[in-house]
């Protein structure tokens, strides 16, 4: 067994003789480190990690969970913090209402998104995974720590399921999966507000549920797969499920900067002997690396990192805190595991801006300006103005060629917009059935509008016609249609 003290190890008289292990590199590429031999799941019990990352993963994490949690109930101008109303196709982003009609807007902030992650790989690795993934964070900062406050860590853990079946393990059993299954029922309504809104969802939860029968089923169907997720499928779900483990092979190189192994320094492993000084084990082969497997006891995939770079690896840094408290009670420096590139360990280079960076940045840029352009330019209202579907011109008893056209207005602020309908072109009259309208906050407007103009308009053909739209006498857009009338051109003379 290992022993390590606080105090540094003294070097001893004579070096004692002890083996070093020798590592095959290639064998865990022949296995998965969540099953045995004939392909069975092997429960990963991980243990609880401390350490100055797991500290900072956690402050992190309570202000993304406290994001997450309350962003539905958010107002911003008098609309959601974030809403994504697939229903009713109406969508709020900081406080900005989108409908269908700005699908470009929504389609430009996903690609940035995935560029910005893009660029971050490129340069940190999967940082979105340890840090920031809604599945990470979750589970590893509210479901198991949850756990490890019932049931205890790795080695009570261990125990409590191998023990008989007794009221006490009964009750933690029960306790642990009945507030896993609530919580997932909290997660589950949590997402559901960021789809209907929270004010919708309040007269839902206050309502009889016997109203809601068929919406309730559904929940209780997507809690079931939250909880088996965090309850059951847990590592899984980033191994077998996600593919963004699968895109980093393409994405990394060898100046990404990655939870890594110095195996310069740590190679070869060997354990390290009661007494024995560091110097000593350079004398007989050995590094740095004491093989304590505390690296592997905390992986929330249950791989060894000191193989190198792998697909299950998330980047969570409890690796990098274990190896760490290691190295403190053994007296050496810390970083045997640490942030750090393959140039960086090899050659002793610091993170350089590579080609691919520069043109995945020249990219995110690209996509953010145009963004921001399309979001300054975006028109409070927006219009469509068409010709009644099956409607032919009409003749006023004036003698006037008028046409009849259908008027839809979105209101895409959270304020009422008056909206005044002017005729720019051609010369002629511009009647609002029902008079200029005031379109709500964030609704929908629709309405008949009639255009007259001179008998002798229509004599070359269809006439073009731009109608301005003003609000508070400020400019608000202009719309552009046509007009039918009779060609007089090809009328007998």
């Amino acid at each position: 067994m290992l022993a390590v003290s606080a105090a540094p190890p003294t070097r001893p008289e004579s070096p004692p003789a002890g083996p070093v292990r020798e590592v095959d590199w290639q064998d865990f590429r022949d296995h998965l480190a969540t099953a045995d031999k004939e392909g069975r799941r092997m429960w990963i019990y991980a243990k609880q990690p401390r350490g100055r990352y797991y500290t900072a993963r956690k402050w992190v994490s309570y202000v993304l969970l406290a994001v997450m949690f309350s962003g539905p109930f958010i107002q911003v101008g008098g609309n959601p913090l974030l809403l994504m109303n697939v229903v009713e196709r109406r969508f709020s982003i900081l406080g900005q209402v989108f409908w269908p009609q700005d699908g470009f807007v929504l389609a430009l902030s996903l690609l940035l998104f995935l560029t910005g992650i893009a660029v971050f790989t490129a340069a940190f690795g999967r940082l979105w995974c340890g840090w920031t993934c809604p599945q990470t964070v979750l589970m590893e900062m509210v479901f198991r720590r949850l756990e490890y406050w019932i049931e205890g860590d790795v080695g009570e853990q261990r125990a409590l399921a191998t023990a008989p079946w007794t009221a006490r393990k009964l009750a933690k059993k029960l306790a642990k999966h009945t507030l896993f299954f609530g919580l997932s029922f909290l997660i589950g309504n949590t997402l559901l507000a960021y789809i209907i809104g929270a004010e919708a969802l309040l007269r839902i939860v206050t309502d009889n549920p016997l109203n809601h029968l068929t919406g309730l089923t559904f929940m209780l169907l997507f809690t079931l797969v939250f909880y088996l997720i965090f309850a059951r499928f847990r590592e899984q779900a980033c191994t077998f499920i996600c593919p963004y483990g699968r895109f980093q092979s393409t994405l990394i190189d060898e100046n990404t900067i990655v939870v890594a192994y110095d195996h310069k320094r740590g190679e070869q492993r060997a354990h390290l002997h009661r007494g024995e000084s560091f110097a000593a084990r350079a004398a007989r082969g050995a590094g740095d690396c004491i093989d304590c497997r505390q690296c592997v006891a905390v992986c929330p995939t249950g791989i060894d990192i000191r193989n190198g770079t792998q697909m299950e690896c998330v980047h969570c840094t409890a690796c990098m805190d274990a190896c760490d408290d290691i190295m403190d009670k053994v007296g050496q420096p810390r970083g045997l595991i640490r942030y750090a590139s393959l140039n960086g360990i090899e050659k002793g280079e610091r993170l350089r801006v590579t080609p691919r960076i520069v043109g995945y940045c020249a990219v995110l840029l690209v996509l953010g300006g145009l963004l921001a352009t399309v979001l300054l330019t975006r028109s409070e209202v927006d219009v469509t103005l068409l010709r009644a579907p099956g409607a032919l011109f009409q003749k006023t008893p004036d003698g006037r060629i008028s046409n009849l056209y259908i008027l839809k207005l979105v209101n895409k602020t959270n304020r009422d917009l008056p909206v005044e309908l002017r005729l720019e072109q051609p010369a002629g009259r511009l009647t609002v059935a029902g008079g200029n309208p005031t379109v709500p906050a964030g609704q929908l407007v629709q309405t008949s509008v009639i255009l007259e103009v001179a008998p002798d308009a229509t004599r070359a053909g269809p006439l073009d016609v731009v109608v301005s739209l003003h609000t508070a006498g400020r400019p608000l857009g202009r719309v552009k249609t046509g007009f039918i009338g009779p060609r007089n051109d090809l009328a007998p003379r």
